[in-house]
Formats: C-alpha cells, structure tokens, sequence
C-alpha cells in the first residue's frame, strides 16, 4: 500500500493539467448558445406556438398537446443542429441527486424509412419507470410506474450531445417523488399571498417571483490522491487522517492568488456553465486548503435550483478532464472549515421591485418592514421545520463546527434594522393614532431607513439566517444539497404568514382602521411576538446555546431528530394547507431521509472497519515488527544498556500494541452492534439507533487511527496524509 500511496503522489506532482483555451471574444457571444431559450423558441416557433409557451411559462398556462408538437419539433431542429443525437427527461429524484434516461431521436415510420423523430407527446411526458429511486413507501414494486412531465418554465439544454428537458417526476397516483414538484407548487402559494400584500401598495402588482442566487462551496483534490484514498472514494471524506502542521490557520488561502491549474479548471467550467445559460459571477479561494467557492447572479428560483444542480454535475465532469475530483461532501476533512451552499433569498415583483429592498420613500420602506418582518415571523414559527429541511448525516459534521452555523435557527437583521423594529415596537400602540402622531412615524422611524442597506448592515457569518441588505441568507444548507428542499419550507411558511397578515390587516381597515395605520399595528404585533427569534451576537458561543434553550428556540444538532420535525402538526398544516405536499408526501419524505441517513453511515461504518482491519493494523504491525528487530539487535550489540538506548522503540512498540488492540475491539464491537441495529425493520428507529450506537465508533475507531499515523514510519504508511491531499500541485 505504501507503493501505491507515494506512486499517487508522484503521479499528482508530475502528471500535467488539461490546457484549456477559452473562446474568443466576450462572453455575450457564446452565453446560453446550448439553451433552448426565449430568442431560439422565437427563431424555431411559429407565432402562435411562441405565444402559447410564453404565456404558460409567465402566466401558468396549460400548454394545448398541438402546440407541445410544434415545441417538440422546434426543440428537435434546433438540437440536431447543435449536434445532439439523444434526449432524456431531466428530473431531480428525492435520493438528492438528478436523473436521465436517454433515447435517440432514430426512428422509422410506418414504411420502415428511417428518419429522426421527437413528437409533442415525448416531450409533455414518458414513463421512465425508475422503480430504484426512494419513494418512503409511495411505490411498491409491482406499483413501479412513474411518470415525468415537462416543466416549460425551465428551459431545455444540450448537455454532452443530449437534449435535457426538465420536469417533474412524480407516481402512478400523481404523488410527487422528487424536489421540483412540491417546489413548483411552493412557489405557487407564495407568489398569491405575496402578490396579495404588495397590492396594499402597488395595485399594478400581478406577480411576484421567489429569486436565489446561491454560493456554492466545494473542495478540489488530485484525482490520483483521491484514488489512493478508499474513504474519499467510497464515502465522499475522510474518515481518518491526523491534522497536517499546517491548514488554514495563517488564513492565507482565503480569497488568496488561485493556483494556476484550479484557475483553468475554474475557467474550463465556468465556460461550460456560460453556454447552459448559467451566470456564473464569482469565483474565488475559500477558507480552508483547497477549498473554494462559486456563485451566480440571483435567479428566479425555480431555474436557480435547475441550474444549482447542473453546475455540480458540469463540475464534476469537467474535474476529471483536469484530474481533479471534486468534493461536495459538508466535511471532508476533520478539523478545517467544512462547505456549505448559501442560498440568498429574496422577492421580486413583476414591476421589478425587490420587496427586500428597502426604497426612498416611507412607502417603499414601508412595503419593505411588511416583508421583512412578516418573514422573520415565518422563520419563527417554522424554524424547527426549516432545520428539518436542511438535515443530513454529512451536514451533521458541520453544523455547530467552529466555521457554520449551529444547529438553532436563529434571525439576525443587524443594528440599524433592529433599532428600527425595537422602536416600531415601543411607538405604535393598539389605540387609533392622531395624524401628526402617523406623520411623525413615518418620518423619524419608516422614514429613516436608509435606501441601501447593503453597506449599512453587518454581515454576521454566525447566523444561519441574516439579512444582508436585499436578501436573507440561509447559511446553513449544506453543499451537497439540493437548495429545493429549503426553498420549499421557506416559501410555503412564508407564503403562510402574509396570508394571515392579510386577514389581520383586513380586519383591522373593516372597523375603520385606515390602511397604513392597520399595516403598522399588525407588524408590531408581529415584531413582538417574533423576538425571541431575532439574535444579532456570536452564533458559535456557547452562551448563545444556553440563552437559545432559554428562548425556547429548539437545538437539533442530530439529523435523525431533525427529520421529526416533518411529522409536527404544524409542518403538517402548513405543507398541505397550501397542497404543497400531502401527509402521506410528507412521510414519504420522513422515511426516506432516515433511509439515506442508516445507508451513509452504515456504509461509512464498513468502510472504516475494512481500512482498519485491512490496511491500517497490518501496516501498524509491520512498523513494531521493525522496532522489535531493532531492540532485539540492540539488545544483542549493547546489553548492559540497551533498555536505555531502546526506551523510545520499546515506548513505540508499546502503544501500537495498545492502540491495535483498541482498534480491534472497536471494530468487533462496531460490527456486532450493526447487527443488531440492522435487525430493526422501521427506518425511522434504525436511523437513531445508528446515529446513538454506530456513529460513535467512527470517532473513536479514527482517534487511534490518527494516533497511529504519528507512530508508524512514514515510508509504510498506506494513505495519503492531509498534508499532501490539502495542497494543489
């Protein structure tokens, strides 16, 4: 094995990097060149066809099936032209990742003449069957039909000489088995009672779209390295390795000079992303070795997810061209920073007004408080589910680590905002305000906030959820996941909470009450009942997980019990209320987290238990058989003194025994307690059983794995070291 390791890293130093030549010219030539965007439709549509998919697309329209075969025909033409011979349905499964069965367009027709064929009903839907993917007991076997069905709000792509056409996915009985279904419907409901509240306002308001632009983190390591390393392989991190002398702690690799070959990997994707109409913006060194991070300009939020998903799958392709492997696991390496996706969120009006944005007028700012406050009531009243939603075995390791967020959901708004809502809460008052007491309201309070925020609010990296000028931050996603989980819970609940705002407000102009004065009397209402909620101080102090438990705000740091939070009345309520997802969805989801989580670990579990058994005591053993030869030699050359010569080898000897021993009896014992945890048949109570039982014996099983590696010779050590792993070449 030790061959194998330094032939690893021989070939990691010496093996050159793809040269990459970017197209010429500027980035406006080429951008969405593979997209089956607005400007083709217009050029390979006729009129009438044109109109009809954009009204579906802006307007929700059904789309007539004699239109669909004129799309399908448009779509055809122009694919072929770009080179395309397949196409595939583009749909996005609940196991996290997206999915695609591709068929060509060959063809014959009813005289065997072969030609190229696509018809509007392959393009509406097909059966894929896709049986294998988690369904949490929505299919049984001999129930295996699935259906999926274009979602001409996301336009198609050609990706690798294949036409992609996103849709849903969904089950024989209509029940959704993917993201984009219950997303779609999520952002439905928020689109209603946003547009609802904004017509207080603005009554040329007929839509309002939910936008993300997320942050994608990542970490790149050689190919051949990742190669010599099972765990990387098998499991996505590493389940054993000491901490190298140095990682992050200079912070010098923070948005530090990029390495040249990352930045033609970096350049190579991003083209890549250009032409699939992603608009990549940023690019730069993240906190840990080897770490980075990309993001796009904001998107609406549907395409955003789309294209969230595509980038990760454009990047790990293009990776291998480079001998890179990308890693999008939350923590591949123990202690350093591990990678989140931050998901800023925000609405946007189709008067293109972003309702998080504060404007110049007390009206504007007005509108502005509405939504924001009326969103940090949702995060309140919803915060257990919101953690639910971004749960997982891997973002376990993150969440609460000394670089994100913990696991309590948590506000943070900044001073100038709190100040603004802590005095709207001491000045409007229940009783009927006199005009000069509004009018000065509304100019030493509402009047007051400044325009941009962007530079006038802090940026606050402890929270998981902040505010940063425009937009709220969710920064507690992790980077493996897909953002359409957190997207739906945070537009549905918010979606919920401006229609009660409606009702109140409603109520309150009824009685008399004029509109702006309602407005305000319901969000103090709000702000007071919220506060608890709203936190601007360090995220990562152990006061603040103290003062949150007396808050009453909940602290699930365990994925397991996080995924309870499906099952809680009010998520129930909420998502169903607004037919986002059913009870039975619902559990469906329930069950199939806790599947995925008992085969992560389960599979992490056999991993560490091979490498141990296999690799690591055996090379451990070959090291103290050395040592032992050499006290033995000794003893023979010096034996009136050789104890003292020998003391340091006879300490080595001593503790690789010691720690082999530890590491045997752990593994046995890991391995008989899988057992019993195996033999209990309801997933939910397997999944704590393996997250109480299991999980611990990877720590302590690592802990003298990595004691090990500063015993044994170098030279025979089977593994690549984090020093070597940590640092481009």
């Amino acid at each position: 094995m030790a061959k194998i390791r330094f032939k690893a890293m021989s070939e990691a130093v010496s093996r050159p990097h793809v040269d990459f030549i970017a197209p010429v010219g500027k980035i406006s030539d080429y951008y969405g060149e593979n997209v089956f965007d607005r400007n083709k439709m217009r050029k390979y549509l006729s009129p009438d066809a044109f109109e009809s998919i954009v009204s579906a697309i802006d307007e929700g329209r059904k789309i007539d099936r004699k239109v669909a075969g004129q799309v399908a025909a448009g779509m055809k033409a122009w694919a072929m032209e770009r080179g395309a011979t397949h196409y595939t349905h583009w749909f996005h499964p609940l196991n996290g990742a997206t999915a695609e069965k591709h068929d060509s367009f060959f063809g014959r027709d009813k005289d065997g003449v072969t030609l190229e064929s696509f018809s509007g009903d392959l393009l509406v839907q097909q059966e894929p069957d896709a049986s294998s993917f988690p369904s949490g007991g929505i299919r049984n076997t001999f129930e295996a039909r699935g259906y999926s069905a274009w979602d001409p709000s996301s336009p198609a792509f050609i990706l690798e000489q294949t036409l992609c056409i996103p849709t849903i996915f969904v089950s024989y009985t209509g029940e959704a088995l993917d993201f984009k279904t219950p997303h779609l419907k999520s952002l439905t409901a928020l689109d209603k009672a946003a547009t609802a509240v904004c017509n207080y306002f603005d009554k040329d308001v007929k839509k309002v779209f939910s936008t993300l632009g997320w942050e994608q983190e990542y970490f790149l390591v050689d190919e051949a390295l990742f190669n010599a390393r099972p765990d990387l392989a098998i499991c996505g991190r590493t389940l054993m390795g000491h901490a190298a002398a140095r990682d992050q702690q200079l912070e010098d690799h923070y948005f530090g000079s990029i390495p040249e070959r990352v930045s033609a990997f970096m350049k190579h994707f991003e083209n890549e992303a250009y032409k699939l109409g992603i608009p990549i913006k940023t690019r730069h060194n993240e906190v840990a070795p080897n770490q980075f991070e990309c993001a796009p300009v904001f998107e609406e939020a549907n395409l955003a997810v789309d294209h969230n998903q595509l980038i990760m799958s454009v990047m790990e392709r293009t990776a291998r061209k480079h001998r890179f492997r990308v890693l999008f696991h939350e923590k591949p390496f123990k202690g350093i920073n591990g990678s989140g996706k931050h998901c800023n969120w925000s609405m946007l009006s189709d008067t293109g007004v972003n309702l998080l944005s504060p404007g110049g007028t007390p009206k504007n700012n007005l509108q502005f408080l509405t939504f924001l406050v009326n969103t940090v009531m949702a995060v309140h009243d919803h915060s257990a589910l919101l953690l639910g939603s971004i749960a997982s075995e891997a973002n376990t390791h993150r969440l609460g680590a000394h670089e994100a967020p913990p696991a309590i959901m948590s506000v943070f708004i900044g001073k100038t905002l709190s100040s603004v809502l802590d005095e709207l809460e001491e000045r409007v008052v229940t009783r009927k305000m006199t005009p000069d007491e509004k009018t000065e309201l509304k100019l030493e309070i509402i009047g007051k906030i400044p325009e941009i925020l962007l530079d006038n609010t802090d940026r606050n990296r402890t929270s998981p959820f902040a505010f940063t000028g425009n937009r709220f931050e969710f920064r507690a996603v992790g980077s493996s996941a897909s953002c359409a989980s957190p997207m739906i819970v945070l537009n549905t609940a918010v979606a919920e909470q401006l229609t009660k705002f409606k009702v109140e407000v409603d109520k309150l102009i009824e009685t008399g009450v004029k509109k702006d004065e309602a407005i305000l009397q319901c969000l103090r209402a709000l702000i007071v009942a919220s506060k608890k909620i709203r936190f601007e101080g360090n995220g990562y102090s152990e006061e603040w997980i103290q003062e949150a438990a007396r808050r009453g705000i909940p602290n699930i740091p365990d994925a397991p019990e996080a995924y309870k939070t499906f099952l809680l009345p009010s998520s129930m309520n909420l998502l169903s209320s607004f037919k986002v997802l059913t009870e039975r969805e619902l559990h469906a989801r329930y069950e199939i987290r806790n599947e995925i989580y008992v085969k992560k670990v389960q599979i992490e579990s056999r991993a560490i238990g091979d490498l141990a058994i296999n690799h690591i005591v055996p090379t451990a053993l070959t090291y103290q058989n050395i040592l032992i030869s050499n006290v033995k030699g000794m003893k023979d050359l010096f034996p009136e003194e050789y104890a003292e010569l020998a003391e340091t080898q006879i300490l080595s000897i001593r503790k690789i025994a010691e720690h082999v021993k530890e590491i045997r009896k752990l593994v046995v014992e890991m391995v008989a307690k899988r057992k019993e945890v195996n033999a209990i048949p309801d997933y939910p109570e397997k999944a704590q059983g393996y997250s109480k039982t299991i999980r611990p014996y990877l720590a302590n099983i690592r802990f003298h794995i990595d004691k090990l590696e500063l015993i044994v010779d170098d030279e025979l050590w089977p593994l690549p070291k984090y020093r070597e792993l940590l640092f481009v070449r």
